[in-house]
């Protein structure tokens, strides 16, 4: 097999992924080279030492979210945690309420368990946001949820940072109104952990979701949490995979040491490093936000103000006559994109941006840039050069 070319990229697409932190690779190498046991062969040293390494690795990823050891559940990645969260409560044998609660820019992978839901008879209530140039652009309308919440309420999921506008959901707030009808709050938390400071005790949130390598980890691994809040309300899931009886039967396969130590380190370097890396991200992005203005007249912002409720590092912005495939094609040498990473093979233009209000055409214009913990301020200055010429060849 002939190596493979590499070429040097500015990335600046950390909403689909992340680079994982050195030190969160070499953690893992001891467990994927020299204490290789299976954690679930406890008989023999080896396995122990795993199981131990994994152990240690769940009270980590518990402490820093703030909630019991026992309510953490290792998965491949949020998708399935998403999937296990939303699915698990609607089917559960025991679960009589079939409503559930959504917003219209959720991630696909909980658009589509909340319909596939809807196929099956269940109730699904799809909330909207508030538009473009609203103070709360991209936030819940807490109207339209209180509204919608009722006594057949079982699940109101609603993400904690949008993956395509960086917006902050009013996360306590949500919880306290579902909380009020008896639901339970399931959060895909996959942009918001490593981020921000995610308090599962103060929020009152039931479950969330995340993945590794959104906040520096390894890919391939995640996690969800159960019955986490601060009432530690009671939490049943149906199982999505069964045969082991793994991790208290709730999902069955063997873990992988190495990922679990690699997701609990990254975790906890991550949320150590929050202030700092916040600094730096958000100082980075207002300076490409600035440039791409003085370059491209005119540039509009999708989402809510730079300085409000919005993750530090992102910026989606609304390009005056070119669509955003069009400027990424024309400008390979820096990694950004269109829309979310796991939508990238739909040809169907942003629903989030189209939930601002905005129209298709509008939608098609837009782009999102990720800052990151590890982009300097000289690749930043190469990579605004580089956007600049490559618009000014296509427009």
């Amino acid at each position: 097999m002939k190596p493979l070319q590499l070429t040097t990229v500015i990335y600046l697409d950390n909403h689909a992924t992340t680079p994982c932190d050195r030190r969160v690779a070499d953690e893992m190498m001891v467990w994927l080279v020299e204490r290789f046991g299976n954690p679930h062969s406890t008989s023999h040293e080896m396995g122990r030492q795993a199981a131990d390494a994994v152990a240690a690795s769940l009270s980590v990823i518990a402490e820093t979210l703030r909630v019991p050891d026992d309510t953490v559940v290792v998965t491949s990645g949020a998708t399935e945690s998403n999937n296990l969260a939303i699915d698990g409560i609607c089917r559960h044998p025991r679960q009589k309420r079939r409503h559930l609660i959504t917003s219209t820019i959720e991630h696909p992978a909980v658009l589509d368990v909340a319909r596939r839901l809807r196929k099956d008879g269940f109730r699904v209530t799809e909330i909207g946001v508030h538009p473009q140039g609203h103070a709360l652009a991209g936030q819940v309308d807490l109207v339209q949820l209180e509204t919608a919440l009722d006594d057949d309420t079982a699940l109101v999921s609603i993400h904690w940072a949008n993956n395509e506008i960086g917006t902050l959901q009013p996360i306590a707030a949500i919880a306290k109104l579902a909380h009020r009808f008896g639901a339970l709050l399931h959060s895909d938390a996959t942009q918001a952990v490593g981020r921000l400071p995610v308090d599962l005790h103060a929020t009152d949130v039931d479950l969330i979701s995340a993945s590794a390598h959104k906040f520096y980890g390894p890919k391939g691994v995640g996690l969800l949490t159960f019955g986490g809040g601060v009432q530690r309300r009671r939490v049943r899931l149906k199982p999505m995979l069964v045969g082991g009886g793994q991790q208290r039967n709730l999902r069955s396969g063997t873990m992988s040491p190495a990922n679990v130590v690699g997701m609990a380190t990254a975790l906890r370097l991550a949320t150590s490093e929050i202030e700092a890396t916040t600094e730096v991200t958000r100082k980075l992005r207002d300076q490409l936000f600035e440039s791409l203005c003085d370059a491209i007249d005119p540039l509009e912002l999708n989402g809510s103000e730079l300085n409000s409720d919005r993750l530090a590092g992102n910026l989606n912005i609304l390009l005056p006559d070119v669509e955003g495939e069009a400027w990424m094609a024309a400008c390979r040498d820096v990694a950004f994109s269109s829309g979310s990473a796991c939508s990238s093979v739909d040809a169907n233009a942003s629903h989030v941006i189209m939930g601002l209000g905005r129209s298709e055409s509008e939608a098609r214009r837009s782009v999102r840039f990720g800052i990151g913990k590890f982009n300097t301020a000289a690749e930043l200055e190469q990579a605004i050069r580089l956007l600049s010429e490559a618009y000014e060849r296509i427009r």
